[in-house]
């Protein structure tokens, strides 16, 4: 029994060998269709037609990942760790829907949430490039929220001022009913989408309504300048980082688990959050 644990928790959580490769192939086919399965049930033509067969391929489904999830935690050497794991809660989020939907109508459309689980897809894959790239746009962002704030408190400030302006301007009469419906068409008008739904009649208010839409323009350029100049000091960070330490970030050891780099050669387990790192052997079954 033991070597029968063994031999399915390095099918299930490696991704090194061509049974654990076939494995995560075939889970990700599956949740795709899962995915579609819910996709197609929310149309009207297609749940009256196929309503029945598409009810049981969606059991067969959440079966099937209820028997994977239990198999996990049967195999896991460390069980509640990867309970309380992002992917263990994703895990267990995959099949509540389809199982809450028998007390609470609706709940089946829940299901969505197994789209969640295509996130493995940069583990099995080893794309950690695309983690690299997530990770210095998210230190980007968060450098430069003292700018954005100021930015988004700015704009808020001139279409509640604009918007003022258009309600004295063009009034009830032009579909300008009250301020903030008013504030409304300032909104959807900087922001270049322009529903249409309200349009001023009057020159002057013509005359405001192509301000705004020049003014959106440059509106839309200062918060995409001040996020690239934050990834590009990250970005001068990092080389700085990388050309210190006398290698390329892609050879630098990666855990697993957070896919956060710089590990020692001889090093076991992550220092940040204690994961075993994979050294080209045998994988510790925690996640």
């Amino acid at each position: 029994m033991s070597q029968l644990r063994t031999l399915i928790g390095d099918i299930i959580f490696e991704h090194n060998t061509r049974y654990s490769r076939l494995f995560d192939i075939l889970l990700l086919i599956v949740i795709l269709m899962s995915v579609l399965l819910v996709m197609l049930e929310s149309v009207d033509s297609v749940r009256f037609a196929y309503g029945n067969t598409l009810r049981t391929l969606e059991w067969v489904f959440t079966f099937i990942f209820t028997i994977e999830y239990l198999i996990r935690i049967w195999v896991s050497y460390n069980r509640p760790k990867y309970i309380r794991s992002f992917f263990g809660i994703v895990d267990l989020l995959a099949i509540l829907p389809s199982y809450l939907s028998l007390f609470f109508v609706g709940f089946q459309y829940g299901i969505v949430i197994r789209s969640l689980r295509l996130l493995r897809v940069f583990r099995i894959l080893k794309l950690v490039q695309f983690v690299d790239g997530a990770s210095v746009l998210g230190r980007a962002v968060i450098a430069s929220r003292a700018r954005i704030t100021v930015f988004v408190f700015t704009v808020l400030t001139i279409v509640t001022i604009l918007g003022s302006i258009m309600f004295l301007v063009e009034g009830p009469e032009n579909g300008f009913d009250n301020i903030p419906e008013s504030i409304y068409w300032a909104i959807v008008t900087i922001t270049t989408v322009g529903y249409g739904d309200i349009a001023p009649s009057t020159p002057l208010g013509e005359f405001l309504a192509a301000m705004v839409m020049i003014l959106g323009y440059g509106l839309i350029a200062v918060p995409t300048g001040i996020v690239s100049v934050e990834i590009s000091r990250a970005d001068a960070s990092d080389a700085s980082v990388n050309v210190k330490g006398g290698q390329k970030k892609e050879e630098e050891r990666r855990c697993e688990n957070c896919m956060r780099p710089g590990h020692d050669d001889d090093a076991v387990f992550c220092k940040y959050c204690a994961h075993h790192i994979d050294t080209g052997h045998h994988i510790d079954h925690q996640h």
